[in-house]
């Protein structure tokens, strides 16, 4: 109950920090370089469970979108940005592997970057695909793979589209050794998952090549859950807790978390670029930001960015100011969910004023088993990490209520007929393997 009390109160607190006002952009050029986020929202499939910002892939809608980005990447260039790493998400990056390295290399052009995350799925684990990734500098690759339950595949209308278990895992083999870090994500919690489905998971992902995983609860908005329950029905969510359990006692000692839901196998790898960056830029439709104070939101209209862009404006048109103590309490957040706030970095960054102003927030989660504090940090006990992953889902739902919001006011843009796009399996067929 108290978690539950908790992730409420929590995600009704995020979603006032979504209430943007117009923007013109980010107005001030950062000293130092900080991160980037590209957002490429195209699939080649519509997942009825996904709350991203997604479109149905078109070449020529790509090929036009493309363009704009990197016109974009430009005019940051030319305004002195520099970056430290780029993370690029989406929708399905590779799905346009040429336009996609082509805007890797003109980063790589203006300024070297070593850590470059890609996101993908598990049909472009193909030569074609990664000898281009590698090829621009790409060290970690983040599979979408979601489960390796054949049947599950089926309702998510992954199958068909992505492959089979076995053919999942034959290409992450292959894949395995031409980068850092191989990450899979998985979900569990999916509406008729059971324990034992999940198991397997963790079967396969103990036994696979990858030596990153990253262990989500099923994240959506009121939007998607009304379309999801159409087809795949909804997730309980009283069984967060033994599920994530199971998480955490099969992946160690095997797997080391570097987040409440990121695991590492074999080393540290790159993680997660909103544990490791404060700060971040962040470029293309439907993309946010965080910089100087301010979080930024570029527009969710493919046809208005482009058009945006090529007149010479941002293609950010929201923005909100972070008071003080609400920019101290999202370091909180972000910062714990890496496990550790070093207090160093606290106080270089605000001085003995964090200490003071949280001291209600840190004192409780002391009293409440979720954080322990020693000389040099506070860091997360088991029990807060399931508290942060309560809290961060809360967090990912209400931008997902956000990104539902904004995606309702260019419903006439979007061309894909969603609920036509999302395949009905019939219940028999789940958890049954090809």
């Amino acid at each position: 109950m108290i978690h539950s009390l908790i992730a409420s109160a929590f995600r009704h607190q995020a979603a006032r920090s979504m209430r943007l006002v117009p923007s013109t952009g980010v107005a001030a050029v950062p000293a130092a370089p900080v991160f980037l986020y590209v957002h490429v929202p195209f699939c080649e499939v519509l997942c009825p469970f996904c709350s991203f910002h997604r479109v149905k892939h078109r070449d020529d809608k790509a090929r036009s979108y493309f363009a704009a980005l990197r016109k974009e990447i430009r005019h940051y260039h030319d305004r002195g940005f520099r970056f430290s790493g780029v993370y690029v998400g989406g929708g399905t990056p590779t799905v346009d592997p040429a336009e996609l390295c082509e805007t890797l290399a003109l980063l790589q052009e203006f300024s070297p970057i070593d850590d470059i995350s890609v996101e993908t799925n598990p049909k472009d684990l193909r030569p074609a695909v990664l000898d281009r990734l590698a090829a621009v500098g790409v060290q970690r690759l983040s599979v979408g793979v979601q489960s390796f339950d054949d049947g599950l595949l089926r309702e998510m209308d992954r199958y068909e589209k992505y492959g089979s278990s076995t053919e999942i895992r034959e290409r992450l083999a292959y894949a395995a050794s031409r980068f850092r870090t191989l990450n899979v994500d998985m979900i569990y919690n999916l509406p008729h998952q059971t324990e034992a489905m999940l198991e397997a998971d963790l079967d396969a992902v103990l036994a696979g090549p990858a030596n990153q995983v990253s262990f989500y609860p099923l994240m959506t908005s009121a939007a998607v859950e009304r379309k999801m329950g159409k087809v795949m029905g909804l997730p309980d969510r009283s069984r967060l807790r033994r599920y994530y359990g199971r998480v955490l006692a099969r992946l160690r000692p095997e797997f080391t978390a570097s987040s409440a839901w990121c695991f590492n196998r074999g080393g540290h790898g790159i993680d997660e670029y909103v544990v490791q960056s404060p700060e971040y830029v962040g470029l293309g439709s439907g993309a946010f930001g965080n910089l100087g104070g301010r979080v930024y939101a570029s527009t969710f209209s493919l046809r208005s960015y482009v058009e945006r862009i090529e007149r010479g404006f941002s293609g950010v048109t929201g923005e909100r100011a972070l008071g003080p103590r609400e920019q101290m309490r999202y370091d909180l957040l972000m910062r714990l969910f890496g496990l550790r706030l070093e207090k160093s970095w606290v106080r270089a960054r605000y001085g003995p004023r964090f200490e003071r102003s949280l001291w209600p927030e840190l004192t409780a989660l002391q009293v409440f088993g979720a954080v322990v504090e020693d000389d040099t940090a506070w860091c997360l006990t088991d029990r807060g990490m399931f508290l942060w992953v309560l809290m961060m889902s809360a967090f990912f739902e209400s931008v997902n209520e956000f990104r539902a919001q904004m995606r309702a006011q260019i419903a006439a843009e979007l061309e894909e007929d969603e609920d036509d796009a999302v395949a009905v399996v019939p219940l028999g067929a789940i958890g049954h393997r090809a």
